[in-house]
């Protein structure tokens, strides 16, 4: 496994919107791995393969529930409403009140190619919209999704 290099905000890959995986390769597993190193190095709680360069539809999440792998993730439900703070590996130094939905169910891949489903609330409903937000290309930070820029703590 190795640590990543994670794109900052004004990367201009963290703009365009990702692929989706059509064969899981040894490559696609490499990079479940390495992301998986490079959140957890980082401490953060989630990672997308488009903020470390790699334009394809994966999510590595770990909220305390466990690793999770997301390959071609989709959201298909979503209900309720949460106002909290977010930040982001990409924008570090910056936090915001962001408005997401307070359940969110997804549906996505396994490292084996297996579909399957998971439903978040809270913190991982958050997770969930963050990163796959980063997949079309969004961030916590765009007009529309963070509704009030926290100052940092001094």
């Amino acid at each position: 496994m190795a640590k990543l290099k994670i794109l900052k905000k004004n990367s201009p890959g963290l703009r365009c919107p990702c692929r989706p995986v059509t064969e899981i390769t040894p490559r696609i597993l490499t990079l479940l791995d390495d992301m998986a190193e490079t959140m957890y190095d980082a401490d953060g709680c989630g990672l997308a393969a488009p903020q470390v360069g790699v334009l394809r539809r994966v999510v590595v999440i770990d909220v305390g529930e466990g690793l999770m792998e997301l390959i071609n993730p989709e959201i298909i439900a979503a209900e309720g409403e949460q106002c909290e703070s977010e930040g982001c590996l990409s924008v570090p130094g910056e936090w915001g009140i962001t408005r997401r939905p307070a359940k969110v169910t997804v549906r996505a891949q396994d490292r084996n190619g297996n579909w399957f489903e998971k439903t978040g609330e809270g913190l991982l409903a958050r997770c969930f919209c963050h990163e796959l937000d980063h997949l079309d290309g969004k961030l916590f930070i765009d007009p529309g999704i963070m509704i009030e820029r926290l100052e940092p703590a001094k």
